[in-house]
């Protein structure tokens, strides 16, 4: 049981607002981060150059000055300058400068670092090059501090999307004097420096994170005190705890299907559609999935319609990986739900009736309502191919290791959009990128969305990727759309002032506590 200090005379603490994150973030360096919960911590701490505007729809998030107070877009689009404000400090009263800026580009690309996300940069001149390691030099990236306060970033050619990068975490500022003083340490509270409406207050390791608001922070200071941020893995006892009143915001990842209906009649409960794809990714260097044939034959013998009923937080089911709301959806990208020709594809294969299939795991993070839904997949897949496959759950971190360094057969997993753009999304599945776990390489799929990139026709832009798409989820049945997610959540009635966008982004610095006793 949490010790918050609340009596029943006042079931909040004044200041205070009480969260779960779930889980221990793996890391607070954000070139190494991955995960949402990482980012949720970090984007509540940081700033980047540019911070997105509120919008429940994900198609129309626009980006606002953060630490640029203004930007200009020239050379057709290829160069951008970044105007800095002259009024923002970092924790330890150090001023912040373009240098930072152009530290963290150069350290997020550099190979050394090993960011899974420095593709995100490659549109940036020489990027590509440095990360790949044809270039040494990381003072040849067209990222550079002009001067104090302007920072000027050079693009191979123009990219619709690239302002959207500037509000992620991945392209913050950074500190090298912080990271060079204090190597593989320096995002301990003792040691980060950060720019954001909060500061890290204390960090103790699976249990819970303490966020303090910054007093100095240069868009004003927050309207509360501190936010205890907790790491509670089981759905059912976070939601025990919010409902004796020791948490005060909760969401998805703190209850269960079973709780929805009774989440439901709270008047403080909300739903927010996400730019969000749950997905099975298909390891295909590995048999029996190094098979075409077998990889479509899983995917056609999944009726996607369950996870609504059994989930229970309209989700929308998927067979494409572009979601609906963004340029390039086609309805037919993806497998539809066969399961008599999956059955014909499978015996074509060599399984007949799912006779002789090789044992097959699929991993996931351990979750309730996670393991919900693949124990259903896990009987459309029995029933309708004679096929079973075994579930394999572990902690967040060693899931993440896992799918990185020995990839099994099948990998339960969620891709979270950075930005609300249709490349987020296909780059994930080219062959550089540090995301892609299946061991899909495909030069025409890469064609495709390297042009799509720099194209600004948004017809021909929705060609490409529409094209991509099929490539994907039809002809190679690299991954196995699943559904796009909801995220729900419920709040006491204290609680004020938190906006749930399309991305999942949870700022927490509009967050008051009033009313209620």
């Amino acid at each position: 049981m949490l010790n918050t200090g609340c009596t029943r005379q006042s079931p909040w603490q004044p200041g205070v607002l009480r969260v779960n994150l779930g889980t221990e973030p793996p890391t607070l360096d954000w070139h190494l981060s991955v995960d949402m919960i990482s980012f949720e911590v970090i984007g509540n701490i940081m700033s980047g150059l540019t911070q997105y505007a509120n919008s429940a729809d994900g198609a129309k998030l626009t980006c606002q000055a953060a630490c640029a107070k203004s930007w200009e877009v020239l050379d057709g689009g290829k160069r951008y300058l970044f105007h800095l404000r002259d009024d923002i400090y970092w924790t330890d009263g150090k001023k912040l400068t373009a240098k930072d800026f152009e530290y963290a580009w150069q350290r997020l690309i550099d190979p050394a670092t090993g960011a899974a996300y420095a593709h995100f940069l490659y549109d940036v001149i020489n990027a590509r090059e440095i990360n790949q390691g044809q270039i040494k030099d990381l003072n040849q990236l067209g990222a550079k501090a002009l001067d104090d306060l302007t920072f000027e970033v050079r693009l191979n050619k123009p990219a619709a999307y690239f302002i959207y990068l500037t509000a992620g975490p991945t392209t913050y500022p950074m500190r090298k004097d912080i990271v060079d003083a204090h190597p593989g340490r320096w995002t301990e509270p003792a040691n980060i420096v950060t720019n954001g409406a909060f500061k890290l207050d204390s960090w103790q390791h699976e249990y819970k994170i303490d966020l303090v608001a910054n007093d100095k922070f240069f868009l004003g200071r927050p309207k509360i005190d501190k936010i205890k941020m907790f790491m509670i893995p089981e759905q059912s006892t976070a939601f025990s705890l919010y409902q004796n009143d020791q948490l005060d915001f909760i969401d998805n990842r703190s209850f269960t299907t079973s709780d929805i209906e009774q989440c439901k009649k709270d008047p403080n409960f909300k739903t927010q559609a996400l730019l969000r794809a749950q997905y099975l990714g298909l390891n295909t260097k590995k048999a029996p999935l190094n098979d075409v044939r077998v990889r479509k034959a899983l995917a056609m013998a999944i009726d996607k319609r369950i996870f609504p009923k059994i989930l229970r937080r309209q989700e929308t089911p998927m067979s494409s990986w572009v979601p609906p709301v963004l340029i390039g959806f086609e309805p037919d990208s993806g497998l539809k739900f066969d399961p008599i020709e999956a059955q014909r594809l499978l015996a074509e294969a060599g399984y007949p009736g799912g006779k002789n299939f090789p044992k097959t795991e699929v991993l996931y993070v351990s979750r309730e309502d996670t393991k919900l839904g693949l124990e259903a997949i896990q009987a459309e897949l029995k029933k309708n191919l004679g096929v079973h496959i075994d579930l394999v759950n572990q902690e967040f971190k060693v899931y993440l290791t896992t799918r990185k360094m020995h990839p099994p057969h099948l990998i339960r997993a969620s891709w979270s959009a950075d930005f609300p753009d249709t490349d987020n999304f296909m780059s994930v599945f080219t062959s550089e990128s540090g995301n892609n776990y299946t061991g899909f390489k495909n030069k025409e799929y890469d064609k495709c969305v390297e042009a799509a990139r720099g194209e600004l026709d948004n017809a021909k832009r929705a060609n490409l990727y529409s094209r991509a798409d099929k490539l994907l989820c039809k002809e190679n049945a690299v991954l196995i759309p699943l559904y796009m997610a909801t995220q729900c959540v419920l709040y006491k009635p204290w609680v004020h002032g938190i906006d749930v966008n399309a991305l999942d982004i949870q700022n927490y610095r509009t967050a008051y506590l009033e009313g209620a006793n």
